[in-house]
């Protein structure tokens, strides 16, 4: 079969196929990396389409193409599920065609189950492979309740989350925390890890001050927040292995103490689960539930926060979050992880892990001391401009796609990568 990369342009612009096993675009998480790769990737020139399942929200300017649905599993959003078997074998066939019918240079692969279908597609048509790596395969499953450590599956599982891991060419890492797992838990070459740690737009994230007052004023109205009252705010995900219930139990701490401090928790799914949780912990009255809140207001409800909030329980996986509330300017309190560190740096409050009274104690500190508060904030928004701007992403996503294009074969790749850490 007639091998693509022969008619790479000489002006470095590549045409990237995306690989995005996941309801693209849908308001969270890797959905945010993978929209604002491919906006920077554009934004230099590069022509980028992604393929994606069947339900997403559309985003003006990408070129995004879905798979065909499954009628039984219509409103597919988040999680591990049975049925994503089905949605992947429908995602491998369209990026099947796609490669059939279009012109491509590289294969920029989202995930394990993008990468399995990137590393057999590439093969096929001759393409190299990026592996955009975001957390384990098995690990996220686990914390999901989807998978028991240790079973049949799970080791089955865990072979092929291996050999997808020794297989990619390149793999790019959202955290050095998860370069270091690979490494040392999967075994994997270490001269084909890139570390490319998640970023954030700094122009649309941007401190409360540079808002309408206006604007934001008419917001919190409608959101019912009292003038005055002091707010946390979460954005994200809501689930266990978020700490969405470390969290409310926070907050009851909170509500015994303090009568004007209100929880703004945005987030899906299980909304209805965790207002129920709120009221049998009778904080009902005090915690805001908004439901998912789309990418283009996250950033104006985030402005209403006195302080920002993740009780991520996860240790593999990466937490995009904690980027915009240091870009909003906000002071953080975070669960004690590796990867939180790696974010936050100095400027943040590390609660220990699991305990919700170390939680409450932060978040009250910050609270009750404004000054303290609105200097981290300062140290985060300049740490945020200084070190995580997309702009500099996409450029290290370039110089991926150079080297990668330029070497053949995996083996000649890591000659290559080792001759330049010499």
């Amino acid at each position: 079969m007639e091998n693509q990369q022969e008619n790479s342009t000489d002006n470095r612009h590549y045409r990237v196929l995306m690989i995005a096993p996941t309801s693209f675009f849908s308001d969270y998480g890797c959905h945010v990396r993978i929209l604002e790769e491919a906006r920077s990737l554009q934004q230099l020139g590069h022509r980028v389409t992604i393929v994606t399942y069947r339900n997403g929200r559309n985003v003006p300017d990408l070129d995004i193409q879905r798979t065909l649905p499954i009628p039984w599993r219509q409103h597919y959003e988040v999680g591990s599920s049975r049925h994503k078997v089905v949605f992947d074998a429908l995602l491998g066939l369209k990026t099947l065609q796609l490669m059939a019918t279009r012109r491509f240079d590289v294969i920029h692969a989202h995930l394990h189950e993008g990468a399995l279908i990137g590393l057999v597609l590439g093969r096929l048509f001759g393409l190299p492979v990026v592996f955009d790596f975001q957390g384990s395969l098995t690990e996220e499953m686990i914390d999901h309740h989807f998978l028991q450590r240790n079973g049949k599956i799970h080791g089955l599982l865990r072979k092929l989350e291996v050999w997808i891991d020794h297989t990619a060419p390149l793999i790019l890492t959202s955290t050095h925390n998860a370069e270091r797992i690979l490494v040392e838990q999967f075994g994997s070459n270490p001269l084909r890890i890139r570390s490319l740690p998640d970023c954030v737009n700094i122009d649309e994230f941007r401190p409360a001050t540079q808002f309408d007052p206006t604007e934001l004023a008419a917001l919190r109205s409608r959101l019912g927040i009292p003038k005055g009252a002091r707010v946390i705010v979460y954005l994200g995900l809501l689930a266990e292995y978020q700490g969405t219930p470390h969290l409310l139990r926070a907050m009851q701490n909170l509500r015994r103490r303090h009568n004007d401090v209100y929880l703004l928790l945005m987030g899906f799914p299980a909304v209805e689960y965790y207002q129920r949780m709120a009221q049998e912990l009778g904080i009902q009255d005090r915690v805001i539930f908004t439901g998912r809140v789309l990418y283009e207001q996250a950033a104006h409800h985030l402005a209403l926060g006195d302080v920002a909030v993740s009780p991520k329980l996860s240790q593999t996986e990466g937490a995009g979050k904690l980027l915009n509330y240091m870009a909003m300017g906000l002071p953080t309190v975070a669960f004690d992880t590796l990867v939180a560190h790696e974010y936050l740096g100095l400027a943040g409050l590390y609660a220990e892990p699991g305990n919700v009274d170390s939680l409450s104690s932060l978040l009250e500190s910050v609270l009750t001391d404004r000054q303290m508060g609105e200097h981290l904030g300062r140290q985060l928004r300049q740490r945020a401009v200084e070190h995580f701007q997309w702009r500099r992403a996409a450029a290290q996503l370039e110089a991926a796609y150079t080297a990668l294009c330029a070497i053949p074969s995996a083996s000649q790749m890591t000659q290559h990568f080792q001759s330049h850490q010499k």
